[in-house]
């Protein structure tokens, strides 16, 4: 397996961790629709489903690791969750947080941006 795709896991799990941490409950990792995939979809209050981005980069050199999702992204991930809400027969409503993860040799920062971006 690549080293990216070791390290994108490694930040998702520790992303799971966090969020469990902080009282979240994991629904679902790694949630397919066609191209798009839901890497975490978490659930704190309960009138609300959280979709959770999770970016991880070794450097922030080339920028901070939310900065990585584009509006190409944010277009799936939007096509992916409301199809996971209707397949699901889920009323709630949607929100959208980022974690970035910026994991290497010498440090290990975690930042959680809650309502990263609108559906609408």
């Amino acid at each position: 397996m690549a080293t990216h795709n070791e390290l994108g896991e490694l930040g998702e799990e520790l992303a799971t961790q966090f969020l469990l941490r902080e009282g979240y409950t994991i629904l679902e990792r790694n949630w397919t629709f066609q191209k798009a995939e839901l890497d975490i979809v978490a659930q704190k209050e309960e009138d609300t489903i959280v979709f959770v981005e999770v970016k991880t980069r070794n450097s922030a050199f080339f920028g901070d690791p939310q900065s990585f999702v584009t509006a190409a992204k944010i277009k799936l991930l939007v096509k992916a969750a409301n199809e996971y809400l209707i397949s699901n027969e889920l009323p709630q409503e949607a929100r959208f947080d980022i974690i970035a993860v910026l994991k290497n040799s010498k440090e290990e920062h975690l930042e959680h941006f809650e309502n990263a971006f609108y559906h609408f």
